[in-house]
């Protein structure tokens, strides 16, 4: 049998880990490693764009054909799949930094958002923005993702709230994963909020995402999926069930905020139309944890979000693992409720407020995090045949990733078989 040959060989990982979905996520044993398919003294093989190989140090060179390849020395480090941001609103305009101000000075969200304040700030802004801004100003948050460790990352439209903004958000997202090395994963949210001039007459609104956005949207194919917010001050059940089964009709596969300021009913609807996540969930009952785990959709911890609202309502990720299900965890990166590209440190929250432990935290970061994007069959993990989206760390233990929150810790960035950050890059 011929060995694979290899472009790139990653050596001398003190700790490798592979994420691979053959490995055992479970915790029966009490293994802090579960789930995560550590070894030791380790090497990865990658050939063009993927994964050929994965073991031992000592059985790279009988495995594979390393005669060509290029080395990359990992010196005892932590190699593990690149971290995944499967919820972000990536794509804004303007600055809500005074908004901050005067919410910590005691202004209440209602008396900022009857001064022209919160999100009708930033649609304002957005609607005002060039196509060529709103590239510009998400690219260079891209480029904090990458010092972070991120490879891929969902972005969603909805700060427009009219058909020319959305698809002019969407476009922005398209000319994004083409000029910079990070995957964007394009979500369409024009049931974000109603806005200002449909306030009186919602039903209107609705109708427009129904039987205008989304169908110029999936006629360009400038989304994978279509959200919605369902919750208290959002969207109603009947509405949200509106918007998403048009989607669906157009191609467009379901996700759903829910359960974030209130229990909607938004997760029953998410299991009768196969979402690819429920996200937020901060009012998530029993029950529904348990409906999320029988249909395997991801469930998505945004803990950021809960802490920059100054608010103790942190969803019961506890209760949501206990119940099986597939915790992802996301920034859920936006200008006014999460301010933040940094995910380790939301890995580092979600154990501390939602209480999840941190092997369930870094699986909610790359394996569940590409099931919440519908790409679990290509990153996520370090299997042969996935694509070699390879982080490595500049500790030699992966839980300092958590443990030592809120500093870059990339010493090394491999996006589809390519070096995006190199080791004298690296701090």
């Amino acid at each position: 049998m011929s060995r694979p040959r290899a472009d790139l060989c990653i050596t001398h990982i003190g700790q490798l880990l592979r994420m691979d979905p053959a490995a055992s996520a479970g915790d029966e044993t009490g293994d802090p490693t579960a789930g995560l398919d550590l070894v030791l003294d380790a090497a990865v093989a990658v050939q063009g764009e993927r994964i050929v190989w994965t073991g031992k140090q000592a059985e790279l060179a009988q495995a594979v054909d390393t005669s060509s390849a290029e080395q990359l020395d990992a010196g005892g480090r932590v190699v593990m799949p690149g971290l995944i941001d499967c919820h972000t609103h990536a794509v804004f305009a303007g600055s809500r930094a005074q908004e901050f101000s005067r919410r910590v000075g005691g202004a209440s969200y209602e008396e900022i958002l009857a001064a022209g304040g919160g999100i009708h700030a930033t649609v304002r802004a957005t609607r005002e923005a060039s196509l060529d801004l709103l590239v510009a100003s998400a690219k260079k948050r891209m480029r904090v993702f990458l010092g972070f460790g991120v490879t891929t990352v969902e972005v969603k439209s909805g700060y427009g709230l009219d058909c020319d903004t959305e698809l002019k958000m969407l476009e922005a997202a398209a000319e994004l994963n083409a000029c910079q090395p990070i995957d964007i994963v394009p979500t369409f949210l024009g049931a974000h909020v109603v806005p200002r001039e449909h306030a009186r007459a919602r039903t209107r609104y609705v109708d427009l995402v129904v039987e205008e956005m989304i169908p110029r949207v999936a006629e360009r194919g400038l989304a994978r999926f279509c959200d919605v917010f369902c919750d208290q001050g959002a969207f109603t059940l009947a509405e949200a069930r509106r918007v998403l089964e048009a989607g669906l009709a157009h191609g467009l596969r379901p996700k759903i905020h829910t359960d974030q300021l209130s229990r909607s009913g938004g997760v029953e609807l998410a299991v009768e139309l196969g979402a690819a996540s429920v996200d937020h969930l901060e009012h998530t009952s029993p029950e529904d944890a348990s409906r999320l785990a029988r249909a395997g959709i991801a469930a998505v911890l945004l803990p950021g979000a809960t802490y920059f609202l100054g608010r103790h309502d942190f969803a019961d990720g506890r209760m949501l693992a206990d119940a099986g299900c597939k915790l992802a965890v996301s920034t859920d990166l936006n200008p006014g409720s999460c301010h933040s590209e940094n995910l380790p440190l939301m890995l580092n929250m979600a154990c501390l407020y939602n209480g999840i432990y941190p092997r369930e935290a870094l699986l909610g970061a790359t394996r569940w995090a590409a099931e919440a994007v519908g790409l679990g069959q290509e990153i996520g993990s370090l299997s042969p045949g996935m694509l070699a989206d390879v982080l490595v760390l500049t500790t030699r233990d992966y839980r300092n990733l958590i443990y030592h929150f809120g500093v870059p810790m990339t010493y090394a960035l491999i996006k589809r078989g390519r070096a995006v950050v190199r080791p004298l890059d690296a701090p």
